[in-house]
């Protein structure tokens, strides 16, 4: 009798604990989950294991949810800064246009020629030109045209396009049976800019990984679920990494700030999405994924 009791008891005390133990999981679960959402951080995509299935499936929500935020607010960014540039542009145009108006008929002027004003009124023409070209320029590259979306093997085009750089080590993951619905031209404008920051960034190895991150897309194994596409080059500090997809934000002497603020865009109109993770997979220094928004 004495060792029924000591028995029921162990088994109580053991349950207890590990009920206690769940509990602590579960609430540091949420703590990780609110502290991404605080900082604005919806990447987030925590794991099932040693969870019930009513849990696990709850947490499965709960990490899909995240990720369909994320989308919902690059989404929104993308149309806010095309809204905006629309207007700056606009209004560029219309400041820049009577400058160069002006100051080319000072430089046509008898009475300025050989004088000391030829110089400065030089350097506000040629000033206002070279705004009015790179304004003009970015809004001809934003007005894309249509995709035409078609049914892509993913496998052939990442190595289509890694024959374009024979000088980088490329590791592609990607099987021959993945196809993606997109328009195959403006999906290579996209990797080549991607590469060509890689190689800007000192980049010796370029990686590509096809992975499925969703319950969603579990039933059709043909079917684009993400693609990671990494890099060797330099990191990413946490500073730039959240400005890098504004649009003109460069850290290049020479750099437009264009490339990446328009292949998110170009994604975009492909139901695509273009994100820089926070943390890069192992091996390298900087992941990009692009994941299916359908």
């Amino acid at each position: 009798m004495i060792v029924a009791i000591i028995v029921i008891a162990a088994v109580l005390l053991f349950t207890l604990a590990m009920g206690f133990r769940h509990q602590c999981l579960l609430k540091e679960r949420a703590k990780l989950m609110r502290d991404a959402i605080r900082h604005r951080d919806f990447s987030f995509r925590l794991p099932t294991k040693g969870l019930l299935f009513g849990e696990r499936a709850l947490q499965e929500a709960l990490n899909d949810m995240g990720q369909e935020i994320r989308k919902l607010v690059a989404h929104n960014e993308v149309e806010a800064w095309q809204r905006l540039t629309r207007v700056l542009t606009h209004e560029i145009m219309n400041a820049t246009t009577p400058i160069q108006s002006i100051s080319q008929a000072y430089l046509s002027h008898s009475g300025i020629k050989g004088t000391p004003y030829e110089e400065g009124i030089q350097a506000i023409h040629d000033t206002s030109m070279g705004l009015a070209t790179f304004v003009d320029s970015y809004r001809k590259m934003t007005q894309l045209q249509e995709p035409v979306l078609n049914d892509m093997n993913l496998c052939a085009f990442c190595n289509s396009i890694s024959a374009l750089y024979p000088n980088l080590k490329w590791n592609i993951e990607v099987p021959e049976n993945i196809f993606v619905n997109a328009d195959e031209n403006l999906l290579r404008q996209v990797f080549i800019n991607l590469v060509k920051n890689a190689i800007e960034a000192d980049a010796k190895t370029i990686g590509v990984k096809h992975i499925v991150a969703s319950t969603t897309f579990r039933h059709d194994a043909n079917a684009f679920n993400k693609l990671q596409i990494s890099n060797d080059g330099h990191i990413i500090p946490d500073e730039v990494a959240r400005e890098i997809f504004i649009p003109f934000f460069t850290t290049k002497q020479l750099g437009s700030g264009i490339g990446l603020s328009l292949s998110r865009q170009i994604l975009m109109m492909q139901q695509l999405t273009l994100s820089l993770r926070e943390n890069p997979i192992s091996g390298y220094n900087v992941t990009f994924e692009i994941e299916s928004d359908r």
